[in-house]
């Protein structure tokens, strides 16, 4: 946002679940396995349940990789004379073409465009983060707190310190959990190039305004310049981002997307550092040997 959001959007992919550990986080990857299909801005993991009783053991024995870029699906046949050509398979029929964006004010427009060209930049960043989800059918707040690093190109580790101990990464086309307290790693698919603006504009990839109308939000509390960005055409899986942005460095302070019920998922960073140098190697997912691991790209448990 997903860094927000990012690093938001695509945890937002992550819908709250059983409070059982296990199966919690096998759900919280499935949510992602479905909602990309059709994405959501996968920013950082929504929360996913209170964690068990700690492993036992330490053996370090998986150890994803960064996956190779999903292949884009090969176009079907030519449609027969006087048929309407049919959907590629899997996929859903085109959606209706987005309203045109209006034009942002001249101050908009150059903090967006200077935030783009400092994320176009970034080749990495490593940054602390808080994790504010209001629920608001619940009218509650469930905190998180841990670290976030990303890697061009595609590489991101979510590390979940508090409430539990939880980790998320995005490598390639492909998302792993892990929950230490319930001994499980989770992995799912991840089709990139469906995931919206508001998640790969922290990749350095796709425009804001291609996507958003844009505008200045008023903010009594934000340390930075808020920006509202309201999705052109129907979108199932957000109703609003809103990023509070620092005016003189133009990177992401805090990061929030508004869920189609009204509830919020804020991600602030905390002392980000960027072009730092972080190896590939730091998104490797080492996990003890008894680990059990459910690969849903696999369609099978192993």
């Amino acid at each position: 946002m997903f860094l927000e959001t990012l690093l938001a959007t695509l945890l937002s992919a992550v819908a709250p679940a059983s409070t059982t550990p296990a199966a919690s986080t096998a759900s919280a990857v499935k949510s992602v396995v479905v909602a990309q299909a059709t994405t959501a801005p996968a920013a950082a993991p929504k929360p996913a349940g209170e964690a068990g009783k700690a492993p036992q053991g330490t053996k370090a024995t998986e150890t994803p990789a960064a996956a190779a870029p999903a292949k884009p699906a090969e176009a079907g046949k030519p449609a027969e004379a006087g048929k309407p050509a049919a959907a590629p398979q899997g996929k859903p029929a085109q959606a209706a073409p987005a309203k045109p964006a209006p034009a942002m004010t001249p101050e908009v427009k150059s903090l967006v465009d200077r935030m783009q060209a400092f994320y176009e930049k970034t080749g990495d960043f490593r940054s602390g983060f808080r994790q504010d989800y209001k629920y608001k059918t619940f009218r509650r707040t469930q905190t998180s707190e841990g670290t976030v690093t990303y890697k061009k190109p595609g590489l991101m580790r979510w590390e979940y310190q508090k409430p539990t101990a939880r980790t998320f990464v995005l490598a390639g086309n492909k998302i792993y959990a892990y929950d230490p307290a319930a001994q499980s790693l989770t992995v799912g698919g991840v089709d990139t190039s469906q995931l919206s603006a508001s998640v790969t504009f922290l990749f350095g990839q796709g425009k804001l305004a291609d996507e958003f109308a844009i505008t200045k939000g008023a903010c009594k509390d934000c340390k930075g310049t808020l920006l509202v960005l309201d999705p052109l055409k129907t979108e199932p899986r957000f109703r609003q981002v809103r990023l509070e942005v620092d005016p003189a460095t133009a990177q992401v302070l805090k990061s929030t997307v508004v869920d189609p019920d009204g509830s919020e998922n804020t991600i602030s960073f905390l002392g980000l550092k960027t072009n730092v140098g972080i190896d590939a190697d730091s998104f490797k997912l080492d996990v003890p040997d008894d680990t059990r691991v459910d690969d849903f790209t696999k369609g099978k448990k192993q």
